[in-house]
This record gives structure tokens, C-alpha cells and sequence, in this order.
């Protein structure tokens, strides 16, 4: 029985994807559920599995080919015996996975490195848990090669070869090309085009943290415990800070459209996770009828799909406001750039003890920079800055979060 396999249905958000990877030959045996293919869009990678036991008979579009939404990629027979393999290739694919154990390899990158006689002692997985990706086997590849050039041309010249060449070869300097891929290029194109059609103004504020790390230090064993292993963190109160001031000032999370402005009635706040493949933004959804402790599990689950390319496109889809967190990587402040159509997006970073006046003393205080970039022709400068201070009283006083202050 023959078998059509088809692209996802796309969202309207997602023009087009690409055949990032094919994990099966035609002939080649599958089993149910098993992964033959992967789709890369500018969001995500979309996994495409075995409909059933079988085997692909006719791959039609290959690799790194352009498919739109539905259309046909492939036909599969339901049942199909598969080729047997070379043994060259059985060789190769047994050395290939003799330390499984030891090393985790990505389906896309153990094909590479079949292909190309690599054994794991070879590559080192910069992914998650030292993950070996397509990447770190393309690094490999691509330093063989350079490898091999350099010991050609290097090699004792002839008696009669010119110093000068020799001394150009001492000299030569090593670059490694390589394509940019799709969630790459449509972060630029993204960022790019935010800075060219929007007013982008931004803000900044500053944060003492000590309320929130004192009530923190407080209850966090008791936290974890209660919410079967969750972690208070910092940015489930700024999650709910930002929910509370965004009910204040409606334009902070509205969006233009054409000529209209677009008042949201509800609160989804997308919250910048960085992965191997670039930042993501997934969304958590009426963040403000979410609990601190669901906030936490939800930012970690999003996390965690996301080194793993697991982020499914609802999950990435839509968002009125977004929080990034630069602190993380050491950021003691930057001017975040918008996620259009959001009208606005707020930037937290490091947490810094400086010299503080209060009340006429000195004190140091564990001080975090604030940024609120926004949208100028929706947001005017008064609410974006009154938005930010409403932020700075919640978080230097939690109860006022409680309360609804």
C-alpha cells in the first residue's frame, strides 16, 4: 500500500519551510513512528515519522529544497522490504554506534558521521548533557578538510620552489564557511526589520533585588518541596509584575495593525530562552492567572525543549509582551530590541551590589538594571516610564504584587 507523506500544515506566521535533514534512504526499512525526516521553518524543527512498518520508495524533495504547507515530500509503501545494505556501510554504521553509551548522538548527526567513517571518540557533543549535534560533525568534516589542504601545501616544496611561496603558505589563516540556517536568518530579518519600521525609544530604571532575594532565601526549600521540585526563581515576579502593570497601561500591550491599534484582553507574555540554534520565544499563555510556582515549571519546561528543538509551533506562536534576560549571561544592561508586533519588550540583567543612598546612609544593595524598550508612535514616553516604575515598587515590595498596589 502506497503512501503519501506530505509537509505540516504551517501556521499563517510560518511562509514556507526547508528539508532539513532525511534520516532514510529509499529502501531503507522504518518502523512505526520512527523519525525519516526533518523540516526546519524560521520557528522550529518539525519532526516527520514512519506513518508505519515499511520503507520510503520515492523521496521528492531532497534536502535543503523550499516546500510550502501539505505539499507532497515523499511516498512511502506501507510494509516494503528494505535493500539490503552495503557492507561498507554496515561497517561503517557499527563503528559509528559501538559507544552509544557513552555518547548521546542526534539521528541527523549519526548519519552524518556514518557517512563520513567518523567513530564518536572523534567529535565532542557541545549540545545538551554533551549531546553530539549536526554542527559539531560538520566542525569535524570541515576540519579534516582543512586538515588535509594545509598538510597538501605544506608538504617539502621541490628544490626549485620559490621562498616567497613557501612563506605565504607559513602564512596562511584557516576560515570555515558555513550556511546560515533558517531560524538564524529569520531572527535577522526580524531584528532588522524592527529597527526599521518601528519608533524604537528605550527606557531604563534601576531595581533594588534585596526584597525579593531575602523573601526568596526565606521560603525556597519550602517552595521546592511544596511544588514537587520547583525552583523559585526571579523571573515568575517579573512575570507577575509585568502582567499587573500591563493591566495599568493597556497600551503597553497592544499592537498596530494597518492603521488601527489593537488592545489585547489578555495577558501572554513570551519570555527569551536561548538555544543552540539561536533565541527562541515561547509564550506562556494568561501569564497573569498563572502561579508563581506554575510560571517556574513552564519557563523550564520551555527551556528544556528548547535545546532540544522540541518547541512546537503553538508554543512559539503569538505573545502581547516579552521579557529577556540578558542578567544570565553577565548583561549589566542593553537596549532590547522589539518583538514585532509587540509594542514593547522589558530587559532585565546581572544582579549588581552597588553603594546605595537611603535615607541620607550608604548601604550596598544588590541592584539590577531595567530596560523597556517600546514603540513610540503607540506608547508615549509617560506610560512607558510610569509602566517601568510600576514594575521597580512591585519587585522592591512583593506584597504590593499580592495586593494588586
Amino acid at each position: 500500500m502506497s503512501i503519501e507523506i506530505k509537509a505540516p500544515s504551517f501556521p499563517e506566521s510560518v511562509a514556507d519551510g526547508t528539508v532539513a535533514t532525511w534520516h532514510k534512504k529509499v529502501g531503507e526499512a522504518c518502523t512505526r513512528d520512527e523519525l525519516i525526516a526533518d523540516i526546519e521553518t524560521d520557528k522550529v524543527v518539525i519532526e516527520i515519522n514512519a506513518p508505519s512498518e515499511g520503507a520510503l520508495t520515492e523521496i521528492i524533495k531532497g534536502e535543503g529544497e523550499i516546500i510550502q504547507s501539505d505539499e507532497l515530500i515523499a511516498r512511502f509503501e506501507q510494509g516494503a522490504v528494505a535493500e539490503a545494505p552495503a557492507p561498507a556501510v554496515a561497517v561503517t554504521e557499527s563503528v559509528a554506534t559501538q559507544s552509544d553509551a557513552e555518547l548521546i548522538v542526534s539521528p541527523a548527526a549519526k548519519k552524518m558521521m556514518a557517512e563520513n567513517n567518523l567513530t564518536n571518540n572523534e567529535v565532542t557533543g557541545s549540545g545538551k548533557a554533551g549531546r553530539v549535534t549536526k554542527e559539531d560533525v560538520q566542525a569535524v568534516i570541515d576540519q579534516r578538510k582543512i586538515q588535509s589542504a594545509v598538510a597538501e601545501v605544506s608538504a617539502p616544496p621541490a628544490a626549485s620552489a620559490p621562498l616567497a611561496t613557501m612563506a605565504a603558505v607559513e602564512g596562511d589563516r584557516q576560515e570555515r564557511r558555513v550556511p546560515m540556517t533558517r531560524l538564524r536568518a529569520r531572527i535577522a530579518e526580524r531584528l532588522l526589520n524592527a529597527t526599521q519600521t518601528t519608533a524604537m525609544l528605550t527606557t531604563f530604571n534601576e531595581v533594588n533585588m534585596q526584597p525579593i532575594m531575602e523573601l526568596r532565601a526565606k521560603y525556597k526549600a519550602q517552595f521546592e518541596k511544596t511544588h514537587n521540585g520547583t525552583r523559585l526563581g526571579f523571573m515568575s515576579f517579573f512575570v507577575r509584575a509585568s502582567t499587573e502593570a500591563l493591566k495599568r497601561f493597556p497600551a503597553v500591550n497592544a499592537s498596530i495593525d494597518g492603521d488601527d491599534i489593537v488592545y489585547h484582553g489578555y495577558f501572554d507574555v513570551g519570555v527569551a530562552v536561548s538555544s543552540d540554534r539561536g533565541l527562541v520565544v515561547p509564550v506562556l499563555r494568561d501569564a497573569d492567572a498563572m502561579s508563581l510556582a506554575s510560571v517556574e515549571s513552564k519557563i523550564r519546561e520551555y527551556g528544556a525543549k528548547a535545546m532540544d528543538g522540541k518547541l512546537s509551533m503553538d508554543e512559539m506562536t503569538g505573545g502581547t509582551f516579552t521579557i529577556t534576560n540578558g542578567g544570565v549571561f553577565g548583561s549589566l544592561m542593553s537596549t532590547p530590541i522589539l518583538n514585532p508586533p509587540q509594542a514593547a519588550i522589558l530587559g532585565m540583567h546581572k544582579i549588581q551590589e552597588r553603594p546605595m543612598a537611603v535615607n541620607g546612609e550608604v548601604k550596598i544593595l544588590p541592584m539590577m538594571n531595567l530596560a523597556l524598550s517600546y514603540d513610540h508612535r503607540l506608547i508615549d514616553g509617560k506610560d512607558a516610564v510610569q509602566f517601568l516604575v510600576a514594575i521597580k515598587e512591585m519587585i522592591e515590595d512583593p506584597a504590593r504584587i499580592l495586593l494588586e498596589l
